[in-house]
């Protein structure tokens, strides 16, 4: 049998917005993966920095790694949409981004430990690992303003951009000041970053973005980010098992963890999140952005329990209200983001305070019974019902509705 392997370089002329069955190529979905490594390590990391009880080395550290991850695929995600190629040269510089990312999460173990020692914000190897990110994506951007005249100056914004921020990010490396001063830095770079795509698309030109690609590509990125939470709990009850056997505890967490991890994904997918973008792209922004929040409380819900398992490891002595605030507020942030973008794009309805209430009923519940002391595992039961509930209102809704037309 005979193999054809093209090696011919296409013209980057934009893709068609329209384009029928258009869905993630095989190339995108292992970019994903590596993304993995990343939210990996800084979820270790939090639950570890966590467990000695320095919340703040571990939030401030956790915000900067997850931002700097979710910041680079969220453009590469976009740009990909309009303009991928898929040629040798578009794999290349895939490539160069897939290492940029193993080198971020190299570096952020020395981030954590920086800021928990008050020290200037060791940023050296995350900046490295970012910018070779950035710098390859400026080609991307580059080769397109050359390839694509109808786009020109929309990607030469999108270069400009990214280039003026890495030289925001060179000076905020290197000049050792102090914790807040760096955090304003850090604050004044993360507001170049955004402010490029909103300028390219709004005052120039929008690029030729696929709507139906764009949000099979975030719920990708969300299938992962949950499979990794699922992995990194698995492997601490592993651990804990090898070292003193199966028990209540060990059972309850494992099975909470993935059911938890099920029904957030549920919730995500009954809801089609995203899908109304096709008749709103006006609202790609708010889409696009404020979707960084439900992918960063997804990868912190598995650090929680994560933590959770050191807890009953015997490994941590912070409070129990603390530890239930590090399960709670990410599956929070995940369910009440996750519900706020599908009424953004959908619209309110009759559903909209039912669900409300199921999500917020349960963290309520959960966080009395850890501030009243009870023991820890069943305020962990009751915050893991948060996305349940929600769902039982959702599948309970369609049911009613199907019956109603079938009289």
């Amino acid at each position: 049998m005979r193999v054809s392997i093209s090696t011919s370089i296409r013209r980057m002329t934009g893709r068609d917005p329209r384009e029928d069955g258009r869905g993630a190529s095989d190339l995108e979905v292992f970019y994903d993966l590596v993304f993995v490594v990343a939210f990996s390590i800084a979820g270790t990391q939090l639950a570890e920095y966590l467990a000695q009880g320095h919340y703040r080395a571990a939030i401030i550290g956790y915000a900067i790694a997850t931002f700097a991850s979710t910041w680079a695929w969220i453009n590469f995600a976009w740009f990909a949409s309009a303009f991928d190629t898929d040629d040798w040269i578009y794999r290349l510089l895939t490539l160069v981004q897939m290492v940029g990312v193993a080198i971020i999460a190299i570096g952020l173990p020395p981030v954590f430990a920086s800021i928990d020692a008050g020290e200037h914000v060791n940023l050296t190897v995350v900046v490295i690992g970012y910018i070779v990110m950035r710098v390859a994506m400026i080609v991307h951007w580059l080769r397109a303003a050359v390839q694509a005249p109808e786009y020109r100056a929309t990607c030469l914004v999108y270069a400009g951009m990214t280039a003026i921020a890495q030289v925001g990010w060179v000076v905020v490396m290197l000049v050792p000041l102090l914790l807040v001063p760096t955090l304003i830095g850090i604050g004044v770079c993360m507001v170049l970053e955004l402010s490029g795509p909103a300028i390219a698309e709004t005052l120039v030109k929008r690029t030729p973005w696929h709507p139906e690609h764009i949000v099979e590509r975030y719920a990708t990125l969300v299938v992962i980010t949950l499979g990794e939470g699922v992995v990194g709990t698995v492997a601490v009850l592993q651990t804990l098992i090898a070292k003193t056997g199966w028990s209540v505890e060990t059972g309850v967490l494992g099975l909470s963890a993935m059911g938890v991890t099920f029904a957030m994904w549920w919730l995500y997918f009954r809801l089609e999140v995203g899908r109304p973008l096709a008749q709103q792209p006006e609202k790609s922004f708010s889409f696009g952005y404020a979707s960084m929040p439900i992918v960063i409380g997804c990868a912190a819900s598995g650090a929680g329990l994560h933590l959770v398992a050191m807890w009953i490891d015997g490994q941590t002595s912070i409070p129990e209200t603390a530890l239930y605030a590090a399960v709670a507020v990410p599956i929070a942030v995940f369910c009440l983001g996750t519900l706020a973008m599908y009424f953004h794009l959908a619209g309110i309805n009759v559903l909209a305070v039912p669900l409300v209430i199921a999500i917020v009923l349960p963290l309520i519940v959960g966080g009395v019974l850890a501030a009243l002391g009870v023991t820890l595992l069943v305020p962990i039961i009751v915050v893991c019902l948060t996305p349940v509930l929600p769902v039982l209102v959702v599948e309970f809704a369609a049911r009613s509705s199907v019956a109603k037309l079938r009289r």
